[in-house]
């Protein structure tokens, strides 16, 4: 179908055959300013279901609206080089292939608002690079990808409106000022328009550049609808961008352990870098030259705090530079920059003739070139005493920092480097050959266990106390160095060179606590200082104590059973003290006094002759099993002894 619109189009420019409209648009000729005709073609028949492919060659504007287009396929628009206005609005169009605009150089706005798009190709910008107005409002989208962000800067109209987003990429503000670090220039004519109303809005520290656009007053960014609100979290829901506050969203802010540095050559330098911000900050180390060093360590101790060591081992000419660290979160971003100097890479000067014919180190042909007087790989009989010579006048003396200007005392000792005396020959020890260049050089100096600096000599009494399962305490005593000199400490499990961690401190705190160990394993520890190699470091080994946990469970059983016999205990010596105290008890013939009454049965006799009134009744004495209870005198128990028809019973007492 190509071809054939090809040579379509080849016959019309040839005047072989007219060039007709399509039958379902009005085509309208238009006058340029060169005296040139242009078209303005306008499909709105609700029967069409495919992009009209037999368009005029010169039209410029485009509109295909209200019809029953659902595809807009690759190509459809390649034999239209002078488009600048595309208008495909309010039709069904849910699908859009990635090379659909290809060939729109001269685009300059594209409409594609009223469908049901869920998914824009953005990198078929690519392919337009005059476009500045691009509508998609009253769609479907779900997402602005982070990819796609540089490809907006161009824009000057951006529509999302009417979608269904709920945030938006952090580095979108930074396109346009003053999120980009530009200044606002106020009255400014040239404005870009953003439209972000009716979407489902979650507003965290991802829209926190959004919320500061909408209260801003002089913004060469104006938000189409002023009155967007937020849908979540559950408390900011319905709330205004303007009104809305977000506590646990802070800017970086970037601290570095210094800002300019000098060090000799071959020594190993530490770069620390300390950034804070809520959510915690990322770091991102670079140099100069836009090279991303590698040789980093990091960690966040808490939340909202992050720090990050870069180390330099062996230090070339070519390491000299600017180093820059880059912190970022979704509330913005920030950076510093620390710049070193190596002492002894390059010298301006002519340099003196190379003592003892040595020459510069083979295999350093790629960094910067190195002065014949200072070898770096100089051989033991003759050169050691060379690069002493050298060096000594910028060692730091017991109780002094480091020097921060090394390149003048370097200077001097080149151009007049005394011969070696006894005394010179005795103190310091020669210093061992650099390492050599390339990735295995590049790791911490945490990972030298014997090597460098002479404030080792000053470090005494090293030893580790309060060892506990996850922690241990280090202590030391600092004689001859300043309080503040600063000082590493490498520690590591033990023969395990790959998991070392460093700490940063001073010579006079004289203790650190060591975090985050394991528990039940045997650790190495190091108090490295700052300065030429000039002795072994002070290291020892220890071990944590068992596998750290909760109480166990015989502990608890003991507590519970503690708690429980406690109580039984004291009412059971209770109950022994209030018994020892009554009086003794009564015996038995006392209680069988105060239990039991006695009863008699008496009965009437048989009256004879010659009988006396008082011996009508006779008596009978009772027996034990008459006996009753006082208490069931007039119970249902009461024991009778004797009855009969013409007589009853009568009990006394």
């Amino acid at each position: 179908m190509r071809w054939a619109v090809l040579a379509q189009v080849a016959l019309c420019c040839l005047g072989a055959v007219r060039c007709f409209c399509p039958a379902q648009c009005t085509c309208t000729p238009n006058s340029r300013d060169g005296g040139s005709v242009s078209s303005s073609v306008v499909c709105n028949d609700p029967d069409m279901a495919d992009i009209p492919i037999n368009v005029p060659v010169d039209t410029v504007k485009l509109r295909v609206e209200k019809t029953g287009v659902r595809r807009v396929p690759s190509e459809a628009f390649y034999y239209l080089p002078d488009l600048r206005y595309l208008w495909i609005t309010y039709n069904a169009v849910s699908a859009l292939d990635p090379g659909a605009f290809y060939n729109l150089k001269l685009l300059h706005e594209l409409r594609l608002d009223g469908n049901q798009i869920s998914v824009f190709p953005w990198l078929a910008l690519r392919e337009m690079p005059s476009l500045r107005t691009l509508d998609l409002h009253n769609n479907r989208l779900v997402v602005l990808p982070a990819e796609a962000v540089p490809l907006l800067p161009g824009l000057t109209y951006l529509d999302l409106s009417s979608n269904r987003l709920g945030t938006l990429p952090s580095d979108l503000m930074d396109l346009w000022p003053p999120f980009n670090g530009s200044p606002v220039r106020k009255g400014a004519e040239q404005k870009v328009i953003l439209g972000l109303q009716d979407n489902p809005w979650i507003c965290d520290c991802r829209l926190s550049k959004i919320i500061a656009l909408s209260k801003m007053t002089d913004c060469p960014v104006v938000l189409m609808d002023l009155f967007v609100t937020c849908s979540g979290p559950e408390n900011l829901a319905g709330v205004l961008l303007q009104r809305v506050e977000l506590d646990q969203c802070v800017k970086p802010t970037v601290m570095t352990s210094a800002t300019q540095l000098t060090s000799p050559l071959g020594s190993n330098l530490l770069l620390r870098c300390d950034a804070t911000g809520l959510p915690t900050p990322s770091l991102l180390w670079a140099k100069s030259d836009g090279t991303f060093p590698n040789n980093t360590v990091q960690e966040s101790p808490v939340d909202g705090v992050r720090w990050s060591i870069m180390s330099l081992l062996g230090i070339l000419g070519r390491d000299a530079g600017n180093y820059s660290c880059s912190a970022k979160n979704y509330a913005g971003n920030a950076q510093a920059t620390i710049s070193v100097a190596v002492a002894g890479g390059d010298v301006t000067t002519p340099p003196p003739p190379p003592p003892l014919g040595t020459s510069a180190e083979p295999g350093t042909s790629g960094g910067p070139p190195v002065s014949t007087a200072l070898p770096s790989t100089p051989s033991v009989s003759s050169a050691s005493t060379t690069i002493n010579t050298t060096l000594v006048p910028t060692t730091p003396a017991p109780g002094s920092s480091p020097p921060t200007t090394a390149p003048p005392r370097l200077t001097t000792a080149v151009s007049s480097p005394p011969p070696p005396t006894p005394a010179e020959t005795k103190s310091p020890t020669p210093r061992p050959p650099r390492p050599p260049a390339g990735s295995e050089s590049r790791k911490l100096a945490a990972d030298e266990t014997s090597k460098k600096t002479d404030a080792s000599r000053a470090i005494r009494g090293l030893k580790v106390v309060e060892e506990g399962p996850d922690s241990a305490v280090l202590l030391w005593t600092a004689q001859g160095l300043a309080r503040d000199a600063a000082l590493t400490v490498v520690c590591s499990p033990y023969g395990d060179q790959d998991a070392k961690r460093t700490l940063e401190t001073t010579a006079g705190s004289g203790k650190v606590l060591l975090e985050g160990l394991a528990p039940g394993l045997r650790y190495s520890v190091c108090l490295v200082g700052r300065g030429p190699a000039q002795g072994k470091d002070p290291c020892l080994d220890f071990y944590t104590l068992g596998e750290a946990g909760g109480p166990s469970l015989l502990l608890v059983a003991s507590w519970v059973a503690c708690a429980v016999a406690l109580p039984l205990i004291g009412l059971l010596l209770y109950k022994i003290v209030a018994l020892s105290c009554s009086g003794p008890p009564p015996d038995a013939e006392q209680l069988e006094k105060e239990s039991y009454v006695g009863f008699e049965t008496i009965t009437m006799k048989q009256r004879g002759p010659g009988a006396r009134a008082s011996e009508l009744w006779a008596r009978r004495a009772p027996n034990d099993s008459e006996r009753l209870m006082l208490c069931s005198r007039s119970s249902l128990d009461s024991q009778t002894t004797y009855k009969s028809e013409s007589s009853r019973s009568e009990f006394l007492c």
